[in-house]
């Protein structure tokens, strides 16, 4: 409970996460007293910080050289004076950190002002009061539904989870008449966990059905909007994908897609096998579309059928337009090996390609970003600028920045990319060694090792702490996992088969969105 020290930390860190090179300190009157406190001058020398500036100095030389940190309080004025920084910049480069939380009216301010993109990172997120309360409504009435009243834990690195938890908490305090359910013998558990962590399974392609359709055609409560589709009949412009409601989507949303075409079509032969006298071969896709349209009374008793068929083709459609097979390729390299050689020659190739569509470019380079945002041999201005020819635009640029600055190194709590234990470091040799059965989905979530882990019992602590005094003695059973900024459909998956394989636990996944790529 030292707060000199708790300072002194702040201040290290963000030094540090600025990298080498020469540094100026930008600050503000009170934050220059602050730091005054917790470092000398010949202590932050060492440090390669040359220069120290007040913000609201008037005659500061342009200094082109420098990198700048800033660390300033989050007032009005100081957010008008940074502004018109950005707009006319002294320093190379800017790292910003406010010693408070800062409003998104402000930070859009800023980012509007960084015409010439000077700036590496804003430290500062923190909830909009309007989602936060709406989040934990939504978490609270899921508990009131499923009738459990949890322990909490929650991701250490994250203050948004932290803020989240807390609130959670006090809900069921003030409504405790409301959570007075029956006690089970293992108290049911809420883990809570942020996006920000695992920026990758978002911009992945998917190859299992249900998280390739929302991926490709998005999947809006359910409803899949085909209007788009070339050639596409008026019944089916929207169809709907419930698990509870079709049979064959229950069956396969989890399967991958070849399979998923070998399923449709037993499916329709054995629907042919009734009507003998009209044999057909459905050798492809197109067949059986052409089988399904010829057939009047076969699509009255196979809706269903003609549905997924109509689905089916289209992602068919779109894999082989967009070159999808050997971007996806390219990502999951990216997302599991670490031969930085072959994967920077691996997306410059796609970068060239005509076939590869503009979102495809900028998925690819976001994930050399994530992946190598710190390599000494870094690609990444030339692909940016590569990018940036190829659309004539800066949008993608910048949306490569705002990935990086959420989910960079310096944001996540955990090695999104590295082996944690030596278990899992044997396991990864042994994979190596047997060679991978299906290059398109090596990945695995963070969110699997992390709940495989919990349900382990070997979820540490001090990265994931619980909210309270009282810590779960016994191996978890009903455990309720939120994430923060999102969850996609791969983790979906990976619960799936979590639950699947560990009889006695069951796992709920939540979010404040469903992710694809665009969203």
């Amino acid at each position: 409970m030292n707060a000199v020290l708790a300072v002194r930390q702040y201040v290290s860190k963000m030094i540090e996460d600025s990298g080498p090179g020469m540094k100026v300190l930008l600050m503000d009157r009170e934050t220059t007293g602050a730091v005054s406190v917790v470092y000398t001058q010949s202590e932050i020398l060492q440090r390669e910080v040359y220069l120290f500036e007040r913000l609201d100095s008037p005659n500061r030389e342009p200094m082109k050289h420098l990198k700048a940190i800033c660390f300033l309080r989050p007032t009005k004025e100081n957010v008008e004076l940074l502004v018109q920084e950005l707009r006319r910049p002294k320093y190379s480069i800017y790292f910003i950190y406010f010693s408070n939380v800062i409003s998104k009216s402000d930070v859009k301010a800023l980012a509007e002002a960084d015409e010439q993109e000077v700036v590496a990172e804003v430290q500062g997120r923190s909830w909009d009061p309007a989602q936060l309360t709406r989040t934990t409504q939504g978490l609270t009435a899921l508990l009131l539904s499923l009738k459990k009243c949890p322990m909490i834990r929650y991701q250490l690195s994250s203050e948004p989870a932290k803020r989240l938890a807390e609130c959670v908490k006090q809900v069921i305090t003030k409504e405790y008449e409301l959570f007075d359910f029956r006690r089970t013998e293992v108290p049911p558990l809420l883990l809570i966990l942020d996006r920000s962590d695992d920026a990758i399974t978002p911009l992945l392609n998917q190859w299992t059905y249900q998280a390739m359709v929302h991926e490709l055609l998005g999947i809006n409560n359910n409803r899949i909007d085909l209007s788009r589709v070339p050639g596409i009949s008026k019944d089916l412009r929207e169809v709907v994908l419930s698990a509870e409601n079709d049979e064959f989507y229950a069956n396969n949303m989890y399967l991958n897609f070849a399979e998923i075409g070998t399923n449709i079509k037993n499916l329709m032969e054995d629907f042919q096998r009734r009507k003998p006298k009209e044999q057909q071969k459905l050798e492809s896709i197109a067949d059986m579309k052409a089988f399904v349209e010829n057939y009047p009374q076969f699509k009255k008793m196979s809706g269903t059928v003609s549905k997924h068929v109509t689905v089916v083709g289209e992602l068919s459609r779109l894999v082989a337009e967009r070159n999808l097979l050997e971007v996806s390729e390219v990502e999951q390299e990216l997302a599991c090996q670490s031969d930085h050689s072959s994967a920077l020659q691996s997306v410059r190739r796609l970068l060239q390609s005509p076939r590869v569509s503009e979102l495809d470019a900028a998925r690819l380079v976001m994930l050399y970003a994530l992946r190598y945002e710190r390599h000494g041999s870094s690609g990444l201005p030339a692909l940016l600028e590569e990018l940036r020819a190829r659309g004539g635009t800066d949008r993608y640029r910048k949306l490569v920045s705002a990935v990086v600055e959420y989910g960079g190194k310096r944001v996540r709590g955990s090695d999104l990319f590295s082996p944690k234990d030596a278990v899992a470091i044997t396991k990864q040799f042994l994979k190596g060694l047997k060679g991978i059965e299906n290059v398109y989905t090596q990945h695995q979530p963070l969110l699997q090792e992390t709940l495989d882990q919990l349900i382990k019992g070997k979820l540490k602590d001090s990265q994931y702490p619980y909210l309270g005094p009282n810590t779960l003695r016994d191996r978890p059973q009903d455990i309720i996992v939120f994430l923060i900024g999102g969850a996609t459909y791969e983790e979906a998956l990976a619960v799936f088969n979590l639950n699947r394989s560990n009889p006695g636990v069951r796992i709920v996944l939540g979010g404040t969105t469903i992710h694809n790529t665009r969203r």
